[in-house]
């Protein structure tokens, strides 16, 4: 998000009011997805502690990428750049944490009802990954401006999925519960397309890597949940736990305590 090898930011480019407000409803409906989960009391805070890990950091990235639209649009640069070591670094636990919570929740058998719980093994890593090469990219080219920010927002973008799947009728979505879920973060990234064809005239490329990278994690996480890879990468997984005995691509019968899911 700033300059990490300390070089100054390419010149502001004049959208970065259109960043900081798109940053601020990115965090309104993440925000908003998790406490209504807690207030619709499918959620607690008795979770075990690599969930409360997990979600603590990536609030924290939450908060780094709304701030440094917030300082980019004041103007306050040399804030920006300081921060921008901590988000560089700050992936590193995201993919670590994020993985370990997949993990756990499929190898407990307490995949939310309705993923089938081969896709929700593969749907996580991939979409942290992509996300990490978005931002890797935004990193690597920060003193292109343009690019930096889209990049950067489309990695945000792709982070949305599960706060906007608290906020969806997921139960009533299934079978395409995950599917309908990309469908809405989509959306993000193709009012960035519109607001720079208003303002421009056309759209940034940036955009179009953006986009097809978030679209191509999709493909990539249907391609192996319907392959044998994906049967044996589930099978090595849950090898020994009781996640072992549930069928990898067999949606589970909705819980009768109210959560539904082994990480909220």
């Amino acid at each position: 998000m700033a300059s990490v090898a300390g070089m100054p930011l390419a010149p502001a480019v004049g959208d970065e009011q259109f960043f900081a407000r798109a940053a601020m409803v990115m965090t309104a409906v993440i925000v908003a997805g998790f406490w209504l989960q807690l207030a619709a009391g499918r959620s607690s805070f008795s979770s075990p502690p690599l969930v409360h890990a997990h979600a603590l950091v990536f609030m924290g990235w939450v908060f780094i990428y709304l701030f440094q639209n917030i300082f980019v649009a004041g103007d306050r640069m040399a804030l920006h750049r300081r921060l921008g070591w901590i988000a560089a670094g700050w992936m590193v636990p995201m993919l670590v944490l994020g993985c370990m919570v997949t993990l756990a929740v499929v190898r407990r058998g307490q995949v939310p009802f309705f993923f089938r719980p081969l896709q929700f093994l593969i749907l996580d890593p991939v979409t942290l990954f992509a996300f990490a090469g978005l931002t890797t990219a935004a990193i690597l080219l920060r003193r292109r401006t343009q690019w930096h920010r889209r990049l950067h927002f489309c990695g945000m973008s792709i982070l949305l999925g599960p706060a906007v799947g608290r906020l969806l009728p997921m139960p009533l979505l299934q079978p395409w519960a995950w599917e309908s879920t990309f469908a809405v973060i989509l959306i993000f990234p193709i009012v960035g397309v519109l607001a720079d064809i208003r303002r421009e005239g056309q759209a940034h490329p940036a955009w179009r890597w953006g986009i097809g990278a978030m679209i191509a994690a999709l493909l990539l996480t249907e391609a192996i949940t319907y392959s044998p890879v994906g049967q044996a990468i589930y099978v090595g997984t849950t090898k020994g736990s009781p996640g072992a005995s549930v069928a990898p691509l067999q949606f589970a019968p909705p819980p009768t305590d109210g959560k539904i899911t082994g990480r909220t």
